[in-house]
């Protein structure tokens, strides 16, 4: 039995990945590059996944898991600037899985290096 039809008008999918945390030397501050600080990315992309919700096969979608591992490797090389970063790991992922046609991006800074009570600071990008 088939879940869609084509009676839907344009339909979207969106796998997300939601504060993934890893501890990292980013920032312009000298000791930001020896202490570290704790990120978090979350991101949600946008890829056709309508094949794997009819045929539950891991192999019709794109794997969370390696999206994670391609996050995991950006966030292993130091970038001074979040934006930079947050640029780097789309593109990354973009290389990864040709059929991500969007991507949203929020890198955070758990402890940035400012006096004041906050969550973290940080950035979001946003890819069509």
């Amino acid at each position: 039995m088939r879940i869609f039809n084509s009676s839907y008008s344009v339909m979207k999918s969106y796998i997300n990945i939601d504060k993934a945390e890893f501890y990292a030397y980013h920032g312009v501050m000298p000791q930001e590059k020896v202490v570290g600080n704790t990120f978090w990315v979350s991101l949600t992309v946008e890829a056709d996944v309508f094949a794997a919700a009819e045929s539950d096969r891991l192999e019709d979608t794109l794997s969370y898991a390696e999206m994670f591992e391609v996050v995991k490797g950006e966030m292993a090389v130091p970038s001074q600037l979040l934006e930079h970063l947050a640029a780097r790991i789309a593109k990354s992922l973009r290389l990864r899985f040709p059929s991500i046609t969007g991507i949203d991006i929020t890198v955070t800074k758990k402890n940035p290096p400012i006096v004041g009570q906050m969550e973290g600071v940080g950035v979001r990008l946003v890819f069509d």
